[in-house]
């Protein structure tokens, strides 16, 4: 197994454990705490991955930096030095906006959130404690950053599963037997945001090369990286004002217990991404190694290969989820009020974030050429038009009209800027691209969940349910490796190799 299999691996089953340690304790959270309490904890989650535009692509900058580095002979010294120089500026940054939240929690305590049992002072004290775990939790990027770019996945990995494990296994166990309150919820995540933060930056520091002098800040090091760092900061900050703009309006517009429904149908959206997230974190510095030596050809193969895979892991999952919302929401929660609150909306969201998962590797190649100016200007051209479209929606129609207005959203992505993409970057692969990369697996999985849906037939018992599901995600799934020549390969080569061998 190659390193670049091995790392795939890695993040593919560090991430599905992560996001099953998020979504497999929320109904426990729910139960103990409220659902008030639990839109808490989505807004929690809005405001750190808005906070995570003040990131100044910093996080990307290392991966790519410490990627493109460790080919290059005599880089030591400058690896240790750049992740000495970045890691304190991104500790200022992050103690600023832990300081940041803590000051603003009377005025959303007071002012922003719309509570119906939560009291003002209980809210506001919630969120102070927020501002504690925020500031500790936005170093975690940027340690992890170092790590993928050292190719370190493995560790990572490792050290990730261990931290999410405690972090939902535990809070639901000090909701359970020591208070089943808000507060000691964001309490108990300090305490491992303090063990992660810790363990990473070990890591990262002990995986480092050796060199003869110690690491020193040294601001000539982000002269020389300021234009990528900058690009990676105006996407970053777009980027969240187009993934989250939809949590922070609503959490004004909706009670907070409507507010929680959405909260829970987005996450399970956007857990997609523990299929999606792990590839594009183990292909884009291998696409930067490959421009930095100029293997165009070994670079469009991995490109197909990548985004062919991509395609086997998110569709099948996403048309499960989109055609079978509702019966999924009621075996996972048990509860037909939540379940009949959320379905239509999970629908919606899953199909705009299989579609973004689906342009993570085309952004990686983007990236790994250095051409971040593409992606800036699609997110500004998407901002002016995605903020007015989505305060017009969720008025009018309320959290669906969010919901389609991410969708919407990621369709536009699809359409314009694959095609401008290719003019620049392998210009002879948009069709092979769209038709095979995507379209014939998305025609496949489609036609399997569809007749699946169809032929149903009556209501079925809870665990006849999950055997049904489970036997169309595997036919599915099946079937789509087969219709990608990519996986197909992949799948049939080794056991070709292993009959020539038995054969011989």
């Amino acid at each position: 197994m190659t390193l670049l299999q091995k790392n795939i691996a890695a993040n593919i089953a560090g991430s599905i454990w992560q996001a099953l340690m998020g979504l497999i304790f929320i109904p426990f959270y729910i139960k103990f705490m409220g659902i008030e309490s639990w839109g808490l904890v989505g807004f929690f989650y809005t405001l750190l991955i808005m906070f995570a535009l003040l990131d100044l692509g910093l996080s990307n900058t290392l991966n790519r930096e410490l990627a493109r580095l460790s080919v290059l002979p005599g880089k030591e010294q400058e690896m240790n030095n750049l992740v000495r120089t970045l890691e304190v500026l991104y500790w200022g940054i992050a103690i600023f906006v832990g300081v940041t939240v803590v000051a603003l929690s009377p005025f959303l305590a007071n002012h922003w959130i719309k509570a119906g049992q939560l009291s003002p002072k209980t809210i506001e004290l919630t969120l102070l404690i927020m501002g504690f775990v925020i500031a500790l939790q936005m170093p975690v990027g940027f340690y992890s950053g170092g790590l993928l770019g050292l190719q370190k996945q493995v560790l990572l990995n490792v050290i990730n599963v261990g931290m999410s494990t405690l972090r939902g296994a535990g809070a639901a166990l000090v909701l359970w037997l020591v208070s089943p309150t808000i507060q000691a919820f964001f309490i108990w995540q300090i305490v491992v945001s303090v063990i992660q933060i810790f363990l990473l930056a070990l890591f990262l520091w002990r995986r480092l090369p050796r060199c003869n002098k110690y690491a020193v800040f040294e601001k000539k090091l982000f002269k020389g990286i300021w234009r990528f760092a900058a690009g990676m900061s105006g996407i970053s900050a777009l980027a969240v004002i187009l993934t989250q703009l939809d949590k922070v309006i609503l959490s004004k517009m909706l009670s907070l217990e409507m507010f929680g429904y959405y909260t829970l149908a987005s996450m399970v959206a956007m857990s997609l991404g523990c299929f999606f997230t792990p590839v594009f974190s183990s292909i884009y510095p291998r696409f930067t190694q490959l421009f930095s030596i100029g293997d165009q050809e070994g670079l469009r193969h991995l490109y197909h290969q990548g985004c062919q895979f991509m395609s086997v892991l998110i569709l099948p999952i996403a048309s499960v989820v989109a055609l079978f919302s509702y019966e999924i929401l009621l075996l996972w929660t048990q509860n037909q009020m939540t379940a009949e609150k959320s379905y239509r909306l999970l629908s919606i969201l899953i199909c705009g974030t299989a579609i973004n998962g689906l342009m993570n590797l085309p952004y990686a190649l983007q990236l790994a050429s250095g051409w971040t100016k593409l992606s800036f200007l699609k997110n500004v051209l998407a901002v002016s038009l995605f903020v007015p479209l989505i305060i017009y929606m969720t008025a009018r129609y309320g959290a669906i009209g969010a919901a389609w207005a991410w969708l919407g959203l990621n369709m536009c992505y699809l359409f314009f800027e694959i095609p401008i993409m290719h003019r620049r970057l392998l210009p002879d692969e948009k069709w092979r691209w769209y038709w095979q990369d995507i379209c014939f697996p998305l025609m496949t999985c489609i036609l399997i969940v569809g007749l699946g849906q169809i032929f149903i037939g009556g209501p079925l018992s809870q665990s006849m349910m999950v055997f049904y599901l489970l036997i169309i995600l595997v036919l599915t799934f099946g079937m789509t490796v087969v219709t990608t020549p990519a996986t197909r390969s992949w799948l049939f080569e080794p056991l070709l190799k292993i009959k020539l061998v038995s054969g011989n």
